[in-house]
Formats: structure tokens, sequence, C-alpha cells
């Protein structure tokens, strides 16, 4: 092998697929697509504000004006961090208020009731609330709207019932409601991630969404980046084009030259996603970091988790991106070879499916086993490293069993290769394409 002709088909590659709209255009889009999942959520929630109109009747007498009381307080439109109760009246900013009305039971019910139901035909109120002398008997309480979906109105209208029906409860028991808030005050767990220089205090869910940002992040450029490899090469061999460029360089280093170009721009688009991501999202980090309580810190990118991260993409870009264009090599036209790449996927949708259980549990048989599997330690093992280091011996192994892998890959994946670029004609079976590997 020639390594300036590698270096040169690299090159060739990196800059004319780098100057290509298609690839500024991929580039932007994740990045945009951060930004709009950062912000369009925020807008949804201030547009969906809404002061929902609510007529109370009750038959009991005993909680109608508490309820509507509790209802139209000021304060239960600003939740507090110490009361759940109110957080679910649809977050800390209190995006479902009410005003509500209290009325007396009619002598004739239906009658009062229909009336209630023009009402809320006619837009003159939300809803109305109907609690019947059965409701200190765990009956239950009626709820009449148009929209019975609206599951965040009526999770926020069955607290502040439950706790107004609570309230009576004690009262009639002899019990101070304000000694019972006092006594049964939840207990606060605080997560400390232990290491090697001791014990710290972290978000429960920080780390895991970080571990889930890097496996997506891979798992999106290998897809791609695959698929990118197995299309040149497809549109290369379609046009005939790779008769001319091999007689100036072997099919070999053609196809090195393409996997390290192409893995040089994936890097550099993953260097683009992840400046960006870091950019949109440092206003919120550094706002989230006031919010914290003493002690407690965000889960931080170590230089091991990055350093790890890089190696671990590039070799399973190698992986993925050498099978691919031995895909390619070996079929006519796109449509036969995404049926063979469906195949490839699954390698890929596996760790997909296990993601869940390994960040639950990265130290367990299943997530070690299969992070030590070359096609999922790509994947896997940044995961695993993200949520909790494994051990060294293990790390190691994975590179062992992942480098071999990948030189085998080259290795049969250049026969394959060296044949199907100016193999035409019929589709070649399985059984075929193991007999190039053997070639001489």
């Amino acid at each position: 092998m020639r390594l300036n002709n590698v270096v040169v088909v690299a090159k060739r590659e990196y800059l004319q697929r780098a100057k290509t709209k298609a690839f500024w255009i991929t580039t932007l889009i994740l990045p945009l697509f951060v930004v709009a999942i950062s912000i369009v959520p925020t807008l949804l929630i201030a547009k969906s504000k809404s002061t929902q109109r609510i007529v109370v009747v009750d038959e009991t007498g005993k909680l109608g004006p508490d309820l509507v009381k509790r209802l139209n307080s000021q304060e239960t439109k600003t939740p507090k961090k110490e009361e759940p109760s109110l957080r679910r009246r649809g977050g800390e900013e209190g995006m479902i208020t009410f005003e509500a009305t209290a009325e007396p039971p009619a002598a004739d019910r239906k009658a009062q009731q229909a009336d209630l139901n023009r009402r809320v035909m006619g837009k003159e109120i939300d809803a109305w609330v109907w609690i019947g002398p059965g409701a200190f008997a765990d009956k239950p309480i009626e709820y009449h709207a148009r929209n019975v979906s609206n599951v965040l109105t009526q999770g926020a209208l069955r607290e502040e019932i439950s706790s107004a029906v609570r309230l009576v409860r004690f009262r009639e028991a002899g019990i101070d409601p304000a000694r019972v808030d006092e006594l049964s005050r939840s207990v606060q767990l605080e997560p400390q991630r232990v290491s090697a220089t001791g014990s710290r205090a972290e978000g429960s869910l920080g780390a895991a969404a970080l571990a889930m940002v890097l496996f997506f992040i891979l798992y999106i450029a290998i897809i791609m980046w695959g698929q990118q490899v197995m299309q040149g090469v497809l549109e290369e061999k379609g046009s005939r084009v790779i008769e001319v460029v091999i007689s100036s360089v072997t099919p070999f280093e053609l196809m090195m030259g393409k996997l390290i170009g192409i893995c040089l721009l994936g890097l550099t688009q993953l260097g683009i996603w992840l400046g960006t991501m870091l950019v949109v999202t440092a206003p919120g980090i550094v706002a989230t970091m006031a919010f914290l309580p003493p002690g407690v810190s965000l889960p931080t990118l170590s230089a091991m988790t990055l350093i790890n991260f890089v190696l671990l993409f590039i070799l399973g870009f190698l992986a993925y991106a050498t099978l691919y264009a031995g895909i390619g090599a070996s079929f006519n036209n796109l449509q036969e070879a995404q049926q063979a790449a469906s195949l490839a996927m699954i390698f890929v949708i596996i760790p997909v499916m296990v993601m869940y259980p390994v960040i639950n549990d990265p130290n367990s048989r299943m997530a070690t086993i299969l992070s030590l599997i070359p096609m999922f330690t790509p994947l896997l093992m940044p995961l695993r490293i993200a949520i909790e280091m494994p051990p060294a011996w293990q790390i190691a192994l994975a590179y062992v069993l992942t480098i071999g892998f990948v030189i085998g890959m080259i290795w049969i994946c250049a026969r394959i290769y060296r044949v199907g670029i100016l193999m035409y004609g019929k589709k070649p079976t399985f059984a075929e394409i193991w007999k190039w590997t053997r070639y001489a």
C-alpha cells in the first residue's frame, strides 16, 4: 500500500464532500433541531397558560367555599418546590390557573346540571364540578367539561380537591392539619457520585442525560456517514469512473482513502455539532447551576470520557463504514444495496434497544458482555463510561477486540471491494460475496 495514494484519495474525498450543499445542510440541521427543542417547548408552555373557569356545586356543604378559595388563591398559582402537589398543577411557572365560583345545590338537580351544561357549551364557563354527598366515603366527584382529555387540568384539580377533603377529615377527627403537614414532610435524597477522588453531589438525571446525548451523536453519525460511504461507492461504480481510478491506485488504497477522508469529515461535522450545542446550551447550564442546592453540581465531561468518546467514534465509524463500503461494492444499485444494509442496521438497533437497561445498571452482566462485542462497543462503551467508569481491563479489552475486528473487517471488505467494484450484471448472492474474500 502506498501511503501517498491513500492521502491523495482521502484529501479529495474530504474536500469534494465538504464543498457540497448537502454537507452544510445536514451540518446545520442538528444544531437547529437542538435550538428548536430547547426553545419551542418553553414558547409552547408560555402560550398554553390559561385560566380555567370552573363552577363548584357542593352537596356536602363542607368543601365548596374552602375549595374555591384554594383554587382562586394567588399562592397556588405560583408553586413552590416544597409543595409537590402544586407543582403538578402545571410546573413551577404555574401554567394552569383557576377562576372558580361556588353555587349552592338547587332543589331541582337535573335542571341545575342542564343549565351548567348549557353554560359550558356557550363557553361561559370551561367546566363544572359536582361534589355529591358521598365525597367523604370515596365516591367519585364529577367533572363535566367539553374537553375531558386535559389531563394536566384534571390532575391539578384532583390534587386540590383531595387536599380540601383531607383538611375536612383532619378537622372532624380533631387533628391539626398544620401538625400533619409538619410530621409528614418528605425526605430529600441527594445523589452522591463516588469516584477515585471521593464523593460529590450530582443531579441524578444529569449523568444519564449526558450519556444519552453522547450515545445519539454516535448513533446519528455512524448511520449517516456509513450510508454516505455506501452511496459514494455505488455512484462511482455506476458511472464507471472507478475503472479509470484503479488504473492509478489499488482498490485497497482507494477504499482506505475513502474511509479516512469521510471519517475526518465526520469528525469535522461532529466538532461543529458539539461546539454549537455547547454555545446554545451554555446559558441554560449557567442558569441551572444558579438554582442548584449548595454542594450539588452538574455532571461533567471529563477528559478521559471525551478521549474515549472520540476514539470509539473513530473505531465505530471505521467498522460500519468498511461494512457499508463492502455492501456498496457488492451491488449494482442503491435499492439492492439498501436491502443488504438493512441487515447491517441490526447491529445499530440492538444498542438502542438495550440503552435504558445499560444506563440503569452499567455494570450488569448484560451491559458488560454487550459492550465488549465489537459491533456494539462504539455505542455502548461510551454510554457506560459516561455513567460509571468501568474497570480498566474492560475498557482495554473492548479496544483490543474492536481494533482486531476493524482490522479484520477492513481485510475482508477490501477483498470484496477489490472484486465487487468491477462486477456488473446480476445481483450477487451472499455465497458469491463470501467467495470473493478468498480470491488471491
